[in-house]
């Protein structure tokens, strides 16, 4: 059973390099894995894919080596412990609003004694075969990730609740959605937003991130702390010599 590179690096208090994809292109995999990502973030959200689309291109992940983070087109729990059993590393799970949810989507996709997700024991994650259950629930809590999107106002007023919770391995700012309803709401500039995050993230030891796609904000925001950058790699090395 492999384990996930971007939890090795925030582990490390290193800098977990994430590349998107929106497309069933399954050569961008070994691109990626020979770019040095460390994780593809798939978006699912906002792009449809078949199930045997999904199933291929996490097949190819594990056979380079990279770490899958799914964004899931919905919370429902059955689809996102299958997303973990065809071999995703971690799930991203947009417009996350309190500790309530959080805490349901904890009892989805970790297993006992953290959260309350149903055992196989025989998908991709598990190499096919039939691990004993208890070291294979150890390994998925452990080298499994569950990443929270803060997307809403109301997610900022609960950042400090939402990232308490047990099983959260993650934050992550939704820029563009959390952005949008902060100029609508006027609630609070968007960099007031980020500093609510990064304290909250900071005082519980949780790894945070979001969209850096310029070099300028790559800069920014990793030396503000965060760990999970999505970023081209042209500005991944740039920014830090690798």
């Amino acid at each position: 059973m492999r384990k996930s590179k971007t939890l090795k690096r925030v582990r490390n208090n290193e800098i977990a390099r994430i590349a998107i994809l929106g497309h069933f292109i399954p050569a961008f995999v070994f691109h990626a894995a020979r770019a040095g990502q460390d994780c593809i973030w798939l978006d699912l959200e906002h792009r449809e894919m078949s199930t045997k689309e999904v199933q291929a291109l996490l097949a190819y992940s594990h056979l380079f080596d990279i770490d899958f983070m799914i964004r899931p087109p919905s919370k429902e729990k059955t689809p996102l412990g299958r997303y973990l059993e065809d071999g995703a590393a971690g799930l991203m799970i947009p417009q996350v609003a309190n500790a309530e949810e959080a805490k349901e989507l904890v009892m989805a996709t970790k297993f006992p004694p953290v959260g309350d997700r149903g055992i196989d024991n025989a998908g991709l994650d598990s190499d096919f075969s039939t691990h004993d259950p208890d070291e294979y629930v150890a390994w998925v809590n452990r080298e499994t990730f569950l990443v929270l999107q803060i997307e809403t106002p109301e997610a900022v007023h609960n950042i400090e609740s939402i990232v308490a919770v047990e099983g959260v391995d993650g934050i992550f700012v939704g820029p563009a959605d959390l952005g949008l309803r902060l100029r609508q709401s006027g609630e609070m500039p968007l960099e007031e937003a980020f500093e609510r995050v990064i304290e909250a993230c900071t005082k519980y030891d949780k790894p945070w991130g979001c969209p850096a796609y310029q070099a300028e904000e790559f800069q920014k925001r990793s030396g503000q702390g965060a760990r999970l950058l999505a970023a081209a790699k042209a500005i991944d090395m740039a920014t830090t010599g690798r």
